[in-house]
């Protein structure tokens, strides 16, 4: 009979850690938390200190039922649930449920691998109150915030909508971004760009330069007519090179991941959405069977705001670096006057350490053949990003060169790797090479060719996943475990969509948005709610008084609950399709249901006639007697698609986007097939044609 209990938070850890710690140990997972505010009333005392009135979570009884058969005639029990404020939290609820008197039972490790799980067994300590706190307290404030104001937007917008505390910081961000755009008024510039050539040495390849600055100041072109007029001087003049300057540079290694970091690169160079990446995630971090090696976690804890890496890791890293890539890339042992800085950073929650590989002998090709493409990918991310971080500085030659035309200043630069240090792993694009010749000041050149272009000044991008999370961090709004849920949640509640990786406001969450700025500026104010995440981090690290938070929060909250409820209900306009309604000959109106977009008759309540929304793409069926479209659908992943409107009469489907043109061979429907490399093309989409058709413009991703 098993001796201890170890209770964890996710099933999947069970098999890792009972390898790890043997026969002696039964491991039992909690499956998240198990008690909760409940979900049909506020479930706080405002009154009484704001006292919690947590209940089991329904789903959760049997579980609970479970670990409490699972406790008795136990010796010990280790409470070993995730390393950080929502896992402090559920050990504490854990002990209360249970009853568990022995205090010193709180075992957290940042990595599931014999030495860190057996060392924390070995050394178990008492829940930290300040943690619970600090978690309690975020859950009370945005159950305050939810079942307060919610039903205010019910009354005032729509049944049915909600309104959440950090939540609503979010949808505002992105609504402001778009009256950014909406008011961006586009202007033309026009840039000029000259080949030079070497005078004296007619076989030198030419090299381009950009036309900088007029008499020493900054040019700016406006219209055609001003920039013919500089191409017309500049023709008339004789180059020379005025300013040669060659310096040398170090380029720093980067840090190691941390969450949002992690989010945004994975996002950029897998294309990998934030929750994706999060998943992955948790995956190598549970653990991985590695054959003859046994399960371990590949990864440290995957929620971090911390660049911290133990002196351990520092030396295996250091000997690993000098043994595959020589002495002189490994970075020297400690840590930079930078890495102290961030470290002291007061955002910063510096609980564990960065994202890092937990041993630097699992290199990913030598355990690539345990892993899935989707973990390779991003474990092979997370490993080079950590190498890379413990290597030396890159060193890089810099040169740019001023050539002068009359009062014309152009310029050229470029970059010469001296030295790739961390380059070596992992390279970077921003880094241009020298493309021209070895030039002296008073060097004469000839002017090979000149070209004016027209440009417009583009408006501000809207937020993608990554760059939402960079922003958010960046304002100290959410935390490493709070970015998916987030973002998920505003996604969920239709007040943003996303449409070519890009967040748009829906009309409903501009009227959300709209209607707490004017009456919750507080609850929409960046700086307030970063002010609230630091006053948690407070109680977490400093054990300030969480009921006093509370308080001066609801005190203020209080008061815009007052003014809203004053507040004169808003008027939803009506989107409509171009849908005419089958039975009544009404115009169809675009609807927001639990399952997406539909079509209802705007003439209910008289027509009650509803239908699927079709997102059609203007382009018929290909298929023989069918008269129907083609249409944009998702999988269940999300995973666009395309297929006819009368399916499954019709059986047609294509993952690539169909267009309303044939193959000049077969006469089979064209598909757009997006290639980086190679440029978009139109293709065929009949398995037994070659057709490709290069195209010259460029198609946006879906």
């Amino acid at each position: 009979m098993c001796k201890f209990l170890v209770i964890v938070e996710s099933p999947t850890k069970e098999k890792t850690l009972k390898k790890i710690l043997g026969k002696n140990y039964l491991i039992k997972s909690s499956k998240g938390h198990l008690i909760d505010l409940p979900k049909t009333k506020l479930g706080i005392d405002v009154k009484d200190n704001f006292k919690p009135k947590y209940v089991v979570v329904p789903k959760q009884r049997v579980t609970l039922k479970e670990l409490e058969k699972s406790i008795k005639g136990k010796e010990k029990v280790f409470l070993a649930t995730d390393p950080d404020r929502e896992g402090e939290a559920i050990a504490w609820h854990i002990a209360q449920k249970l009853n568990i008197k022995d205090l010193n039972n709180r075992v957290s490790f940042n990595e599931i691998t014999e030495k860190a799980v057996l060392k924390a067994v070995s050394t178990p300590r008492e829940i930290d109150l300040n943690m619970v706190n600090s978690q309690k307290t975020r859950r009370l404030l945005d159950r305050l915030v939810g079942y307060k104001i919610s039903p205010l937007l019910w009354k005032k917008i729509k049944g049915g909508l909600s309104a959440g505390r950090v939540q609503s910081a979010a949808l505002k961000i992105i609504c402001d971004k778009e009256e950014e755009i909406e008011k961006f008024n586009k202007e033309e510039y026009w840039l000029i760009t000259a080949l030079f050539k070497e005078s004296e040495n007619k076989k030198a390849k030419p090299f381009e330069a950009k036309l900088f600055s007029v008499k020493a100041k900054k040019v700016k072109l406006e219209n055609e007519k001003d920039a013919k007029k500089v191409v017309e001087e500049v023709k008339k003049g004789d180059a020379q090179v005025k300013k040669v300057n060659i310096k040398e540079e170090l380029k720093k290694p980067p840090f190691p991941f941390i969450t949002s970091s992690l989010q945004q690169e994975a996002f950029s160079k897998l294309n990998f959405s934030i929750k994706k990446t999060m998943h992955v995630a948790q995956k190598l971090y549970e653990g991985i069977n590695l054959g003859k090696k046994g399960t371990t976690g590949l990864i440290t804890y995957m929620r971090t705001d911390s660049t911290r890496v133990s002196d351990e890791a520092k030396i295996n890293a250091n000997e690993f670096i000098k043994k595959y890539f020589g002495e002189e890339y490994a970075k020297p042992f400690g840590r930079s006057k930078k890495e102290v800085k961030k470290a002291k950073n007061k955002k910063i929650q510096d609980a564990h350490e960065a994202i890092r590989p937990t041993s630097i002998n699992n290199d990913p090709e030598s355990i690539s053949e345990y892993l899935d493409r989707d973990k390779y990918r991003l474990y092979k991310l997370i490993w080079n990003k950590f190498v890379a971080s413990r290597m030396n500085e890159a060193r890089l030659k810099k040169m740019s060169i001023d050539i002068e035309i009359g009062k014309y200043i152009f310029k050229t630069a470029g970059s010469e790797i001296l030295f790739d240090g961390f380059l070596k792993i992992y390279s970077q694009n921003n880094i241009s090479n020298i493309d021209f010749p070895p030039l002296k000041k008073g060097d004469k050149l000839d002017l090979a060719d000149i070209k004016k272009e027209q440009f417009f000044t583009k408006p501000p991008l809207r937020y993608s996943e990554a760059s939402l999370v960079k922003r958010m961090e960046k304002e100290g709004i959410g935390r490493p475990s709070t970015y998916v849920p987030i973002i998920d949640t505003i996604q969920r509640r239709k007040y943003v969509e996303k449409i070519k990786k890009k967040f748009f406001p829906t009309d409903m969450g501009k009227k959300v948005n709209s209607f707490l700025n004017n009456y919750f500026s507080n609850i929409m104010d960046i700086y307030f709610t970063a002010k609230m995440e630091k006053q948690l981090d407070e109680i977490e690290v400093k054990g300030k008084e969480w009921v006093e938070v509370l308080r001066k929060f609801y005190l203020s909250l209080s008061k815009d609950l007052e003014k809203a409820n004053n507040a004169q209900k808003l008027k939803l306009e009506p989107v409509y399709s171009e849908e005419i309604c089958e039975k009544c000959g009404k115009q169809m109106l675009i609807k927001h249901g639990r399952f997406g977009k539909f079509l209802a008759c705007s003439g209910f309540p008289e027509c009650k006639n509803t239908k699927p929304f079709l997102d059609k793409i203007g382009v018929p069926c290909p298929k023989k007697d069918c008269n129907g479209e083609i249409i944009k659908r998702k999988t269940k992943k999300g995973r666009i698609f395309y297929g006819c409107s009368n399916y499954p009469e019709c059986s047609f489907v294509s993952w690539k986007k169909p267009v309303n043109k044939k193959c000049p061979e077969c006469h089979s429907i064209l598909v757009i097939t997006r290639d980086k490399k190679n440029g978009n093309y139109y293709e065929c989409s009949s398995s037994e044609c070659n057709y490709k058709e290069l195209l010259e413009k460029k198609i946006e991703d879906e």
